[in-house]
């Protein structure tokens, strides 16, 4: 007789299931809409006509033609898909030409792209890590620098996001553990919005002997002067060991890279399983990040990086203006170097030239009770705004937010539109369900 537990029981049982059914019930679950046309500043979903502040595509590159062309040529030429690994039959020109650029754009002496983002972070952290090693994390890093950890076996001691006491605590700790020490920071935070302090984290770094990983999935293709990340904009590029990122978001597309040293990179060529045993990307998805990355880097880019840190301002300070609990702009200390070389792109507040604020493109509203969340959610769905929910546990017990989001391509008008769309769900919604966390019921950023 059979006395194992079914280990499909957890489908039935999970700690979710209740709350999710109720939310079904109530019409007010915020996730799996069905997009219906381009993800652009007004999209289609579900039948009617919504302002999309829920999406990452940055720079709004998704519809401009000559990305668009970039897919089409790649489909054209090279059909549908590969059918196979980029070791064996699945590498074209198109991946060379990708991980060359790549390789100028972030200063670096190579670049690898695998098929996904995730993959990318979980390719590097599962191969270059292992059992006697440690790897210290913050913990608002990515769910894939998390699963890279788990997979490679390392040590892993996480520290209290963007706290630099509790990172230099954990690299204290790690001294005494034996094996090669890594930090693995996001440079921007996907649900915070903030930016990790790169300056002090290769400071860090140097004085304990550990390597620097930093995604900059959503740093690429939104700051710095040529748009090559959070390392650029703080002119630690050279300082930092390995940088991640993905095609998914500011180019258009959908993948993921890895740029460093010659040598680690050959070696995730020749050892990394998420790339050895995975089929190649789709031509037309190569063919498109290209095609964005080389608009990045034309004339063209410069204004687009200028256009969403100022849409970014925008929705921040009006949101704040209407009374929601937003976070504060950050403030960064840039050198002469860095402040020559970015004009225009941080709008300064401070009397000292050096001090600059910035407004990443991730704007989240605070919410704090996860049904008021869903429920506030609903209310701009309904209303015709569109914005992302982060609900425990992807946040701590009473940290629901709403992830807000623009592109370069939102104009004022729409914005503003947007803005009243806030202003009046709030005013209905709180006479109903009470009041929502205030201007400074968020706080900034450590």
């Amino acid at each position: 007789m059979h006395t194992s537990t079914d280990v499909f029981a957890k489908a039935r049982d999970h700690d979710r299931a209740e709350l999710l059914a109720a939310a079904r019930e109530a019409d007010i679950l915020p996730y799996f809409h069905v997009l219906t046309s381009p993800a652009m500043p007004i999209v289609e979903m579900e039948g009617a006509e919504r302002i999309m502040l829920g999406s990452n595509n940055y720079l709004g590159l998704t519809g401009d033609e000559r990305v668009m062309q970039g897919a089409e040529d790649a489909l054209h030429r090279f059909g549908t898909g590969l059918t196979g690994s980029r070791l064996l039959n699945g590498t074209i020109p198109l991946h060379l030409e990708l991980e060359r650029e790549i390789a100028e754009w972030m200063g670096t002496e190579d670049a690898i792209v695998f098929t996904t983002g995730h993959q990318a972070n979980i390719g590097t952290l599962g191969t270059l890590l292992g059992p006697q090693d440690t790897v210290i994390a913050d913990s608002g890093d990515h769910a894939s620098i998390l699963d890279g950890c788990l997979l490679s076996r390392a040590k892993l001691r996480p520290f209290r996001h963007n706290r630099l006491d509790k990172l230099e605590k954990m690299l204290q700790r790690a001294q005494d553990d034996g094996g090669g020490i890594l930090v693995v920071v996001d440079g921007v935070f996907s649900m915070e919005g903030d930016i990790a302090s790169l300056s002090e984290i290769c400071d860090l770094c140097e004085r304990y002997g550990a390597r620097l990983m930093v995604d900059e999935a959503h740093g690429a293709g939104v700051l710095g002067a040529r748009g090559a990340g959070t390392a650029e904009l703080l002119g630690v590029a050279d300082r930092v060991d390995l940088r991640t990122g993905t095609f998914s978001k500011s180019l258009a597309s959908c993948g993921g890279f890895v740029a460093g040293s010659a040598e680690v990179i050959e070696y995730l060529r020749l050892y990394s399983r998420a790339f050895l045993f995975t089929a190649s990307a789709v031509p037309a998805a190569v063919g498109a990040a290209l095609a964005a990355l080389r608009v990045l880097r034309s004339p063209d880019g410069p204004p687009l990086l200028e256009r969403v840190l100022a849409n970014a301002r925008q929705l921040r300070d009006g949101l704040e203006e209407r009374g929601f609990a937003v976070v504060s702009a950050q403030a960064l200390a840039l050198d002469a170097h860095v402040q020559e070389h970015a004009p225009g792109l941080l709008p300064g507040t401070g009397s000292d030239p050096r001090q600059q604020t910035i407004v990443t493109p991730i704007v989240p509203v605070l919410v704090g009770d996860d049904w008021k969340a869903a429920l506030l959610w609903r209310a701009l769905y309904d209303a015709g705004v569109f914005v992302n929910t982060a609900l425990h546990p992807a946040v701590p017990p009473g940290g629901a937010l709403l992830r807000t989001s623009v592109m370069a391509t939102h104009d004022e008008a729409t914005l503003a539109r947007a803005l009243d769309v806030f202003a009046t769900v709030k005013h209905e919604f709180e006479s109903e369900h009470g009041p929502l966390p205030g201007p400074h019921g968020h706080a900034s950023p450590a």
